[in-house]
């Protein structure tokens, strides 16, 4: 059989795999209130992922989500007393406005997209040091539930934040696949000079594909501060590589042009079969890491598209 067909099927392929593999190895993994805690768990990670997709999904990369989710548990937690619910729009604006600076910075002075958003990701990391005071924040209980308490409730037994990762996912669906913004996105992804020479303003899609994902990476650190009460600028640590792993083994390649969100979601549920069994199997955090680094490697190399690439330095 052609390996290019089953291609496109692999990530749901290996999903069903993983989860028959765990729970053959341990029963309780398959209850359902432990399927739905574990995604729940991991909505955060897939919202941050998400917001890589469409860089990623054009052919960059994106390393300030990380620092970008940190600095936004700082600046909620300092916003909530002043501007209640309003400090979501602040966090997400400021996100927003530091990733277009990222694909500013990329399209405008030609820095390649990994040195430009692991730059902004440096400058947004001291930012949340400065105004945390290079300590956590704590929020006021009664403020946080009433601005923010909806996003961390249950209903039916269904944790809202599953309510919120579902939302998001068919807004991005929907952005990736029924607008002119997505179409231009793919256009670019499959080939940038086509896409320009199409008549495809290539400068303003990239540039706005960044600011989305950097709003994105700031709604994660908004859930993650109102999740654990607070903000520090390293609470999030440990995420960008299992966030870039879940984009890549869900088939959205470095290369770009194909992939998307959905394969995200499916990425993102591999990447919490994979840490969960590695807790049932007693993996310590520093071997996990040491996991997703290979996992990362081996994602590369199985969905790049080495026609697009001549030379590799």
């Amino acid at each position: 059989m052609d390996f290019e067909r089953i291609k496109p099927h692999l990530p749901w392929i290996t999903l069903l795999a993983l989860v028959a593999l765990v729970g053959i190895s341990d029963t309780n993994f398959l209850r359902p209130q432990n399927l739905i805690s574990m995604a729940a768990d991991i909505v955060p990670l897939f919202i941050m992922a998400m917001g890589m997709t469409f860089v990623i999904y054009i052919g960059g990369i994106d390393l300030s989500a990380q620092s970008m989710a940190n600095m936004t548990t700082v600046i909620a937690t300092v916003a909530l007393a002043s501007f209640g619910i309003g400090a979501a729009l602040i966090c997400i604006a400021i996100g927003a406005i530091m990733g277009a600076i990222s694909g500013f910075v990329t399209t405008k002075l030609l820095v390649p997209s990994f040195v430009s958003t692991l730059a902004i990701g440096g400058v947004v990391f001291s930012i949340g040091q400065w105004l945390s005071g290079q300590r956590a924040l704590y929020m006021d209980a009664t403020l946080r539930d009433n601005a923010f308490g909806w996003m961390v409730g249950n209903t039916a037994g269904i944790p809202h934040e599953i309510f919120i990762g579902t939302v998001l996912v068919l807004a991005g669906w929907f952005l990736q696949t029924r607008t002119t913004f997505g179409r231009a996105l793919k256009a670019i992804g499959a080939g940038e000079p086509a896409a320009a020479a199409s008549g495809i303003n290539v400068t303003r899609i990239k540039i706005m594909a960044f600011a989305l994902s950097g709003g994105l990476a700031a709604i994660a650190g908004l859930l993650f501060a109102v999740k654990l009460s607070g903000g520090s600028p390293t609470i999030a640590n440990g995420f960008l590589l299992p966030a870039i792993v879940a984009v890549l083994v869900g088939g959205t390649p470095l290369t770009g042009g194909v992939g998307g969100v959905i394969n995200t979601m499916i990425g993102t549920l591999i990447v919490a079969v994979i840490r969960s069994s590695m807790l049932y199997f007693e993996i310590d955090a520093t071997r996990q890491q040491m996991v997703f680094g290979i996992i990362l490697i081996v994602a590369i190399a199985a969905t790049i598209d080495r026609s697009k690439l001549r030379v590799v330095k």
